[in-house]
């Protein structure tokens, strides 16, 4: 990232009144407008860009503050702007659009230097809307992950967890600045990291990928604004035993041959423990028995989805002399019954 003067750019001193900087900026964006420049395409888009990109700063109090606060010591708030930003990439990557940021420069069309100091103040505001210093602000949404196992989805109820989350830094108000000076606790960011602990209540029933919204847990407001929202993404561990399909659950249950052929009464795991199934006689290997309001809750209409047993027959292993000789009687009654 690249250090951008942008006193330099507009061609001013860094004394200019603001009427003296509009013109500047007035000027020198006709001359360099890529309309008026069609035999220098390239060369004007990128100068027009910057000429825009200073303006934006300069031409904005709260900016210009921040940026003349900035001054030699530009570097060191940067490479802690950068490691925030590095963290920010690795939450989107492990959790989605992680604290309300998309986790990298480039979001306001200019450059990595502008995106890191000045995007979410002054005129343009860090949700992407006008906003003005002083006018209270709802706070940014943040969004996470929350792990929870099938029988936590089953169950339901208050779940804490602790999460690291952006905050807009308290000693600086989300400006960056403190009495015209880089802010010693966000160097300039304006947000800093902080570890947080939230009681979440889990809905029964509760599908991996949904979200769960925590009203007023999100980014504080500025100016007095409200909180912004915290939003928990759910993300379902696989089951050792059950496979989930909606709100139905499906479990394998090995038989013996002989509750296949015989029928019998097994015990057959649920979420809510072991319950008695009756094997019809003469049932086939790999058949589906359903129980009825043995699956997982239903978020919306209430009562339950059903639990599918698929029945595997395991085959005798290392039969004993009389059973081989039982096995073989069998097999020649059934060849005479065809």
């Amino acid at each position: 990232m690249n250090y951008k003067d942008y006193y330099a750019i507009l061609g001013v001193p860094k004394t200019a009144a603001e009427k003296d900087i509009k013109s500047a900026y007035r000027k020198l964006a006709r001359k360099w407008h890529p309309d008026q420049n069609p035999t220098k395409q390239h060369e004007a888009e990128e100068k027009f860009k910057d000429i825009q990109e200073a303006y934006e700063v300069l031409g904005d109090a709260e900016k210009r503050k921040k940026y003349d606060a900035l001054g030699s010591d530009w570097q060191n708030a940067a490479r802690e702007a950068e490691r925030q930003r590095t963290y920010r990439q690795t939450a989107s990557d492990d959790f989605g659009n992680f604290g309300g940021f998309n986790g990298g420069a480039g979001t306001s069309g200019f450059s990595d230097f502008f995106d890191m100091f000045f995007s979410g103040i002054g005129r343009r505001s860090a949700a992407g809307g006008a906003g003005f210093a002083g006018i209270p602000r709802r706070g940014e949404d943040l969004e996470s992950s929350i792990e929870l196992t099938l029988h936590d989805a089953f169950e339901g109820g208050v779940k804490s967890l602790t999460l690291e989350v952006e905050n807009i830094c308290p000693t600086c108000g989300g400006s960056g600045t403190v009495r015209n000076t880089i802010c010693p606790q966000c160097h300039g960011t304006g947000r800093i990291r902080e570890r947080k602990k939230f009681d979440v209540t889990i809905p029964r029933g509760v599908r991996d990928g949904q979200r769960i919204r925590l009203n007023g847990q999100g980014m504080s407001g500025t100016s007095g604004g409200p909180h912004g929202d915290l939003l928990l993404v759910v993300h379902l561990a696989a089951d050792p035993q059950y496979e989930r399909r909606g709100d139905d659950l499906y479990v394998d249950l090995p038989v013996s041959i002989y509750d296949l052929v015989l029928g019998s009464q097994v015990r057959v795991p649920t979420m809510t423990g072991d319950v008695t199934m009756t094997i019809p006689p003469g049932t086939q290997n790999n058949k589906t028995l359903r129980l009825t309001g043995k699956g997982m809750p239903r978020l919306k209409g209430g009562g339950s989805g059903d639990e599918y047993v698929r029945l595997i027959g395991q085959l005798p292993t290392h039969l004993s002399e009389r059973e081989h000789e039982l096995f073989s009687e069998l097999a020649g009654l059934h060849d005479g019954a065809r």
